[in-house]
């Protein structure tokens, strides 16, 4: 056995949890005991220095590059793996412009651009029909994709106490369901932002479509900036836009939102959640969500205690937003030879992977997704049972 492949063999035993096959040229190693569920081959082996420094980036890019081949379901092989991210090498020092990147408002507005600005059509072939690109809500098991974001949609309006002539504000819109939803509900006034132009043209275009002009309108802002805009709101809801904010701005994001919320006012934030602190994963942060951060659910808690924040209610949807990925992942699968025509088989190999491991990370509990629902001080006026 030639000294580099020897070393990979070592590198690999570490992973030893659920036990796989290691092929490569032809040779087979068994990592773990037990009966392997599923196969690794090896095409080219990684450098050990890359390893080391980063084992996410060098094992994500070896199977975009197709150095990597996995036989059998991808997302199994990643459910049984994930659980051991512990296990991974991470040099921070070597990795820090990537890990630790610019939070200024020009770089956020660059990074979320990569991700959200891919391009409308790309996104119309895995996500429903709606474009809702966050977790899911399965009230049952048979529950299609769209039933499911019909029901998140549903969930958070509910427990905002919406009224009719109320003003609501969503931070990080998307295309805008959430809000159309509320104004046909509930006839609202509201107000969405994005730092997205392929979201807020589309979202303007539904505005029109909708009919609700009257009642809606959609802004290219930063939330940096809500404070200057002199708005106020009897409700604001945020989903999925804090893992863009960075951690050093997390007290500077709570109290943006808090300059525009009326005293008493209900503030539902639904985000991606960590039990701990951690900086995230190197080749998440290189290929998909350049600058993202997890938050975890003690850090959000503390800084709302300091800001007179009154939390009502924490909810834990993880489960769901692994059922939410898989679905995508799904949808992608059909979809997947029209995502190479568009790009190129490398980034439909990035992109899978990208759903396949997030919903193993879910799975394993890796990361979380939390709502939490807070009052601007307190709010005596609200119904005392937790479901209203």
């Amino acid at each position: 056995m030639e000294l580099r492949e020897k070393d990979f063999v070592k590198f690999m035993g570490k992973f030893d949890d659920n036990p796989f096959q290691l092929d490569i040229e032809g040779k087979q190693y068994v990592i773990g005991e037990g009966e392997p569920s599923f196969t690794v081959i090896m095409h080219e082996i990684p450098e050990m220095g890359t390893l080391l420094t980063s084992t996410s980036i060098a094992l994500g890019e070896a199977y975009m590059d197709q150095n990597i081949e996995i036989q059998g379901d991808i997302y199994e092989a990643l459910n049984q793996f994930m659980g051991q991210l512990g296990k991974f090498s991470t040099d921070h020092k070597k990795l820090k412009k990537l890990i630790f990147s610019s939070g200024s408002k020009e770089n956020q507005k660059k990074e979320v651009s990569s991700h959200y600005d891919i391009g409308n059509d790309f996104y119309k072939l895995w996500l429903d029909e709606d474009l809702n690109y966050s977790c899911g809500y399965f009230r049952n098991e048979t529950d299609t994709l769209y039933e499911a974001q019909c029901n998140k949609v549903e969930r958070i309006l509910e427990k905002l106490d919406l009224q009719e002539g109320m003003s609501l504000c969503d931070i990080g819109c998307g295309w805008g369901f959430l809000l159309i939803q509320a104004a046909k509900k509930y006839k609202i006034h509201g107000v969405g932002i994005t730092l997205s132009t392929e979201q807020k043209k589309k979202f303007q275009e539904r505005i029109v479509e909708e009919g609700l002009e009257e009642y809606l309108s959609v802004r290219l802002l930063d939330y940096r900036d809500l404070p200057k805009q002199k708005l106020s709101f009897d409700r604001v809801v945020s989903v999925g836009m804090l893992e863009h904010v960075g951690r050093e701005h997390y007290e500077m994001f709570m109290e943006s939102v808090k300059s525009i919320l009326r005293p008493g006012g209900l503030f539902l934030l639904h985000y991606i959640s960590a039990l701990q602190e951690h900086p995230g994963d190197p080749w998440i942060k290189k290929y998909i969500f350049p600058g993202g951060v997890v938050p975890s659910l003690r850090e959000l808690i503390h800084i709302a205690g300091d800001m007179n924040y009154y939390t009502l209610d924490v909810e834990s949807l993880r489960r769901h937003y692994n059922k939410t990925l898989l679905c995508w992942n799904a949808n992608f699968q059909k979809h997947r030879q029209e995502v190479v025509e568009m790009f190129d088989e490398k980034f439909a190999r990035m992109w899978e992977l990208y759903l396949c491991s997030c919903a193993a990370s879910f799975m394993n509990g890796v990361i979380d997704v939390h709502q939490i629902l807070f009052t601007n001080g307190i709010n005596n006026e609200l119904p005392m049972t937790r479901w209203y």
